[in-house]
């Protein structure tokens, strides 16, 4: 992938202002005659030089002011206009200098108040001062035998907007080019985003964002820089590795100034901080500016948009799981923060992990350890983190995409991070199929309050579900995410524990659509079988979505239902599978893994067939009077088994090669 350019501007708009007689107009047409105008008009037409003739590769328009043509609003309009104002003086004129500052710089930074809402560092309101960008310009140095720079300088340290000055001469060409040039890189590179001159030091945004790109980079986590990080780091910013010689004399200029910027021959945040505050001292802030835009920031260094969240398609009726690639990044990440190497994120850990995004993308406490595989002391582990990705790369794949990006693997895998992500395909032709190609199901458990649904969602979560007995579950978790086996392959199943309301009340198409729903009732309560009776008939019953009814608390004593038809009869007169008994004393899983084996193979009930004994195979349409039907139903399964590692293997060898 080439270097990604966040917010590469399109074309660069310069204004040249000044007093009557400084030469403005001369010098764009000297610069575009590369001669000097023996006639001079009041006004030079707008002018547009391609991207091709220029240094940084961008289209520029140049624009004159004339005041004996145009108004002050007209002026006013032109410096909003422009994405930088170059003002010219006369370098044997003094009164042209002074008026830099008695009128110039004060007319752009009035033209350029705004009441800018939209800047999340503006939170006063008050109108703020848009510091436009702003190169001085010294015209006609071929008359006279001295420099003005010393004045410009000190005009420089008051106005921070002032990225650079230039002396030049439109009637010898000397530095025109190089003007033009200075204009164009306060706009594409500009300082004052990354530099504060009067404190000589980096800008606390500029600062917040290296530190960032630092602790991405240090890919062993020890808090330094060492050769082959720093390598890496110059292959990925700059797509050329960094010569050992070169190596050798950064660290010595670092060693020189910042005594504690280099340890053990490796660079620290300290001399990687210094390095960026040197490259800008000496006016190379296009390096500093290539390093922030490499790895997603724009001109106000904020993380570009476009880096966070990369257009991805994604048709109707298909979901997304983590690709290969992505499931092998977030296992380094892990692996990479995992200090003490018991296999588990403590607190701190999974709070140094996620330093380098604004915050964590769920709540440690009261999320992670609710929604997905932890051990003993709650702290999530390898299986358990993969899980937890899995489930946010389901349910709102842009937000992986953004923490994705946060972490650094875009720059890691020199690729968009779109390539961490599978799109699955259809599931209207899995249903034809009456096979999914997923390896990820979304289970929505559907039952009235006091059901055990949500001991139910838990119980899939840890060993010993009756842990969970006469436990009161406060944190409001929806989803809870495991692996389980089918048919020898690992899939992942999302249970998602729907809100319970009144069986009158309408669910919305997104608590209904799932790949297999689970109806849970429970089987000591004679009045909890009639919700989810109702539920079924009223959403799944013309459905072509899998239904399993599950009678819960089955260690207590089972009542009768007070519904039209008992549990066993609803099920058979609708060809469902017989209720499935569960208790979380008994702390028997086939549940789960029956559940995921529907969503697998929705429509091809064949496939079920081990969990059922004889008798019930008639209520769904499975015993019939042909004495094939049990070889075609194993050997449907063990083709759909064997498809399965034929893929996984063709996916494991493509990433070999």
């Amino acid at each position: 992938m080439g270097q990604y350019t966040a917010s590469q501007r399109k074309n660069v708009r310069i204004l040249l202002v000044g007093d009557a007689g400084v030469g403005k107009t001369s010098l764009i047409l000297s610069l575009v005659s590369e001669e000097y105008p023996e006639e001079v008009p009041p006004r030079a037409e707008e002018i547009t030089i391609p991207a091709n003739v220029t240094p940084e590769q961008v289209p520029t328009n140049i624009v004159d002011f004339s005041s004996a043509e145009q108004s002050d609003d007209a002026l006013a309009v032109e410096i909003n206009k422009a994405h930088v104002v170059c003002i010219v003086y006369a370098v044997d004129d003094d009164d042209s200098l002074d008026r830099i500052t008695s009128h110039w710089l004060p007319l752009v930074r009035s033209s350029c108040t705004t009441q800018n809402t939209n800047n999340s560092n503006n939170t006063s309101g008050d109108p703020e001062v848009l510091r436009k960008p702003i190169v001085l310009v010294g015209n006609k140095i071929d008359l006279i035998e001295y420099s003005t720079i010393d004045s410009v300088l000190a005009i420089m340290e008051d106005y921070p907007e002032i990225e650079s000055c230039v002396e030049c001469s439109a009637k010898t060409l000397h530095n025109i080019s190089e003007m033009f040039y200075y204009a164009q890189k306060a706009v594409l590179h500009p300082t004052s985003p990354l530099y504060i001159m009067e404190e000589q030091d980096l800008t606390p945004a500029c600062k917040k964002s290296l530190v960032r790109i630092f602790k991405i980079c240090d890919i062993d986590s020890d808090n330094l820089l060492n050769d082959y990080e720093l390598n890496l780091f110059q292959r990925r910013c700059f797509n050329t590795p960094l010569q050992p010689q070169i190596l050798d004399e950064v660290k010595s200029v670092i060693q020189k100034n910042v005594p504690d910027g280099i340890y053990n021959d490796a660079v620290t945040l300290k001399g990687f901080l210094f390095l960026h505050c040197l490259f800008i001292q000496r006016g190379r802030n296009e390096t500093t500016w290539a390093v922030l835009r490499r790895f997603g920031y724009n001109d106000q260094l904020e993380m570009c948009q476009e880096y966070l969240r990369p257009p991805l398609k994604i048709p109707p009726g298909s979901s997304t799981e983590l690709s290969h690639r992505g499931q092998q990044f977030l296992i380094a990440v892990f692996e990479r923060y995992d200090r003490d190497g018991d296999g588990a994120l403590s607190p701190e850990e999974h709070k140094m992990l996620f330093s380098t995004c604004p915050a964590a993308p769920w709540s440690y406490s009261t999320d992670i350890r609710k929604s997905c595989p932890t051990n003993d002391a709650g702290w999530v582990t390898l299986h358990g983190w993969l899980c937890r990705w899995t489930l946010m790369t389901l349910v709102d794949v842009v937000r992986t995409l953004e923490y994705l990006a946060y972490l650094g693997f875009n720059v890691h895998e020199n690729d968009s991070q779109l390539v961490a992500i599978h799109v699955t395909r259809e599931r209207r032709i899995d249903l034809a199929k009456r096979q999914s190609s997923r390896s990820v199901y979304k289970c929505h458990v559907i039952g009235p309050k006091g059901s055990g649904k949500t001991g139910l969602c838990r119980g899939f979560l840890i060993e010993d579900m009756s842990k969970l007995l006469g436990k009161e579950f406060k944190t409001n978790v929806v989803h809870c995410i495991n692996s389980v086996q089918v048919y020898g392959q690992e899939k992942h199943l999302i249970l998602r524990d729907i809100d319970a309301r009144h069986a009158l009340d309408p669910l919305q198409p997104q608590e209904v659509n799932c790949d297999v729903a689970c109806l849970v009732y429970d089987a000591s309560n004679p009045r909890s079988f009639e919700y989810i009776a109702r539920i079924y008939i009223k959403y799944y019953a013309e459905s072509k979505i899998p239904v399993m009814i599950v009678g819960t608390k089955c260690d207590l004593d089972e009542r009768r239902q007070d519904y039209l038809m008992q549990p066993n009869e609803f099920c058979e007169k609708y060809k469902l599978l017989p209720p499935h008994l569960f208790s979380l004393k008994s702390n028997k899983k086939e549940l789960y893994t029956k559940l995921a084996t529907m969503a697998a193979f929705p429509r091809f009930q064949a496939a079920w067939i081990l969990f059922y004994k004889h008798r019930y195979l008639r209520q769904f349409g499975l015993m019939t009077e042909d004495p094939k039907l049990w070889i075609k139903a194993g050997l449907g399964v063990a083709a759909a088994t064997v498809l399965g590692f034929i893929v996984l293997k063709a996916i494991s060898g493509t990433h070999l090669r």
